[in-house]
């Protein structure tokens, strides 16, 4: 079959997708990327059996380059004759639903990864959720990447149960379990921690993903305050700063930014993991927290807010603990009281990691993905 994938961005496509977009392509199908201009765009033609095409996509509300973006995505669907397109990211699916039924490709896919407008009010969240509702109602079929997320969906009326389907125990694209290995990192895990100039004896905590605002940076930062002042213990930042001005400046509080170690965007979360005692992630909005199954898989708890998502990715009190968002003391409370419980917390950690090894193996989500597209192709 001939398949387009599509994202508004390409780190979305390489950070999140690329096992399962080499795992299709492997299977024997022409598979073509599309996004907007990226650094990760020259990563992008590296996966074996994939072309990349460019399209500018804008992430927030541009009418003309919308309009653009959609007369350019109907021009290359019609030309290209694809059998499926699926997109990812919340403009690229309703660009691609509109584009795609005006080209009538047979089969238009979508998977939901969380709703921006969940943040939004007024005029904004109305036009963001019509977007969701669009993309729901013309597509062929929509997924998706938790149960409390389609839930969430069918309860707002942006698509019904019929509209959205679950894979499996959801999540994007699962876990890598070869590359989510804490054995790969046993010889270098010391260095790590000399490097980053982590004291001896000192937990770490790590955050994994954009730092922004709807991530929870200011709950993360100021319950960090109050755990760093009563154990020592550094944070670990791992991913692009995307905070309005740049810095954490505004959100990181008085006295203890020694602590903090900024990272930034790095291809292998996984090296940082391995030395990581907690993953902490306090998003206000997520689909599934992806990120948590991956410190799973390298037996790290976490500690997340219990909306929807992130109440599949964690089991409160099995894998980890759930506190209510924008909550300082409970996130603070929930991060020490695991920090002074090491038996606790590796318990934990090791009943994240089967979790992650029976539910979420890339390998069986990846095939799950492959056989819906045969299922929906008649083959």
């Amino acid at each position: 079959m001939k398949i387009a994938r599509i994202a508004t961005v390409p780190f979305f496509l390489y950070s999140h997708l690329r096992e399962q977009i080499a795992a299709t392509a492997a299977a024997g199908h022409e598979i073509v990327l599309i996004s907007s201009a990226g650094p990760e765009t020259e990563w992008l033609r590296t996966i074996p059996g994939v072309r990349f095409t460019e399209i500018d996509i804008p992430r927030k509300i541009a009418p003309l380059r919308d309009l653009r973006a959609l007369w350019r995505l109907f021009l290359f669907f019609r030309r290209e004759r694809f059998d499926i397109v699926h997109s990812t990211t919340p403009k690229a699916g309703m660009l691609c639903a509109v584009a795609g039924w005006l080209a009538r490709v047979p089969i238009r896919l979508h998977t939901f990864t969380g709703q921006a407008w969940v943040e939004l009010g007024g005029m904004a969240r109305l036009l963001a959720k019509g977007g969701d509702w669009l993309t729901a109602h013309l597509d062929t079929q929509c997924y998706a990447d938790s149960f409390s997320q389609r839930d969430f969906i069918v309860s707002e009326a942006v698509g019904t149960a019929k509209h959205i389907h679950v894979l499996r125990a959801g999540s994007l694209a699962g876990v890598d379990l070869a590359r989510f290995d804490l054995d790969r990192w046993a010889g270098g895990r010391v260095a790590l921690r000399r490097a980053l100039n982590i004291p001896e004896g000192a937990k770490v905590i790590a955050f994994v993903g954009r730092l922004t605002r709807d991530k929870g940076m200011g709950e993360l930062m100021a319950a960090f305050n109050q755990v760093s002042a009563q154990l020592p213990c550094v944070l670990l930042l791992i991913g692009p700063n995307e905070t309005a001005d740049g810095s954490l400046s505004h959100a990181a509080g008085q006295g203890q930014d020694e602590n903090v170690r900024l990272v930034g965007y790095t291809p292998e979360p996984e090296r940082y993991l391995a030395i990581s005692d907690l993953l902490c992630l306090p998003s206000y909005r997520e689909g599934f927290g992806n990120v948590v199954i991956e410190a799973a898989a390298m037996g790290v708890p976490s500690v997340g807010t219990d909306i929807v998502g992130l109440r599949d990715a964690i089991v409160n009190g099995e894998t980890g603990v759930l506190v209510p968002p924008r909550d300082v003391a409970s996130l603070a409370e929930a991060m020490l009281a695991l920090l002074t419980d090491d038996a606790r917390r590796r318990t934990m950690g090791e009943r994240a990691r089967q979790r992650a090894v029976s539910a979420y193996d890339a390998a069986t989500v990846n095939a799950a993905v492959l056989a819906e597209y045969r299922r929906l192709a008649g083959r």
